[in-house]
């Protein structure tokens, strides 16, 4: 393989990376990576995705809860990235067998591991800040889903089936983030003049995670040996609330965006007739408690690179503009 200047990788070579799932944040895994002047294919059920792929992108169709279809596609690889994630309302019944399987089939191989990951598995911190020591005490549905599943991961490295670390974020926002609180269900009417929804006491601390900045975490993880064994918050811009978050978004677009705060009772009434916004009560307590997540154990390890909330959303409202644009 031929050199390159060290960019945070250890080895300090080209690598061959399989990225699981389509949606935005193993886009912009592969973008990272294909920056870094890496190899990269993708792998998703279907083996489709509804958007041009870079020149010389594959796109291979394996089923993960499948061993054997897993382990022919990582095969090769050095390193597989799991950003994969079924829909929201099938964690419990889907994301077991999902990793499961997939766990089963890249053991077969030397790949190291980087899980993309959230933070339901602590469940509620009643709004002490967030570091990768608090328990794993979820109550709900999801969050003991998450944990059964980052428990699969870390088990994995303990048996030494392979090398894994995992990366976790909180809230993602940014380009080609649709499904988020701040993503179609916000931007769409905000940039029609029409009454956005948001969640929860707007005027609390909650940190965002720009999705751009996940990925770029999540390979700096993948590229150095020592985040191996271990999970870690990636970096993200300082936290403020909902409400000071809207107030850049109302800069940026140059002038107020009507807004509506669902809390707890809505969420429920509307859930009576829509499974996904049903599954979003469990998930309240992030938004009516300070949700502050610590990221400095990643930073003293390997530094940050963190792109302030101004110009992450100049860049997400950008996007959102071009993507209503092509919808309609």
């Amino acid at each position: 393989r031929p050199k390159k200047k060290s960019r945070g990788n250890d080895e300090g070579v080209y690598m061959k990376n399989m990225i699981f799932g389509t949606g935005p944040l193993a886009w912009w895994v592969m973008q990272t990576l294909l920056e870094r002047g890496d190899t990269v294919a993708l792998a998703s059920r279907s083996g489709k995705i509804n958007k041009p792929l870079p020149e010389n992108i594959e796109i291979h169709a394996c089923d993960a809860t499948q061993p054997d279809e897993v382990a022919k596609a990582c095969q090769e690889m050095d390193a597989v990235y799991f950003c994969a994630m079924p829909p929201y309302n099938k964690w419990p019944d889907l994301f077991p067998p999902l990793v499961v399987g997939f766990l089963k089939g890249v053991a077969r191989t030397k790949a190291k591991l980087i899980f993309g990951d959230n933070l339901y598995l602590y469940g509620s911190t009643e709004g002490t800040r967030i570091n990768e020591t608090v328990a794993h005490d979820a109550s709900g549905h999801k969050g003991r889903t998450r944990e059964f599943v980052a428990r699969q991961f870390m088990m994995a490295h303990e048996r030494g089936d392979n090398l894994v670390t995992i990366g976790r974020a909180s809230d993602f926002y940014g380009p080609q983030t649709t499904n988020a609180v701040f993503g179609e269900m916000f931007f769409k009417p905000a940039l029609t003049g029409k009454t956005a929804n948001l969640l929860g006491d707007l005027e609390l601390p909650h940190t965002f995670s720009y999705i751009k900045d996940f990925a770029r975490g999540l390979v700096t993880l993948g590229n150095n040996e020592s985040a191996f064994g271990e999970a870690w918050h990636t970096p993200n811009a300082p936290t403020i609330s909902t409400a000071e978050m809207l107030g850049l978004i109302e800069a940026e677009l140059g002038g107020k965006v009507k807004v509506r705060a669902a809390g707890k009772t809505m969420i429920s009434m509307l859930g009576l007739f829509n499974p996904m916004i049903r599954e979003v009560k469990e998930m309240m307590y992030t938004w009516e408690e300070p949700y502050i997540v610590d990221h400095s154990k990643f930073e003293a390890a390997f530094g940050v690179e963190i792109t302030s909330h101004e110009e992450a959303l100049k860049e997400t409202i950008a996007w959102f503009k071009s993507y209503r644009e092509i919808k309609e």
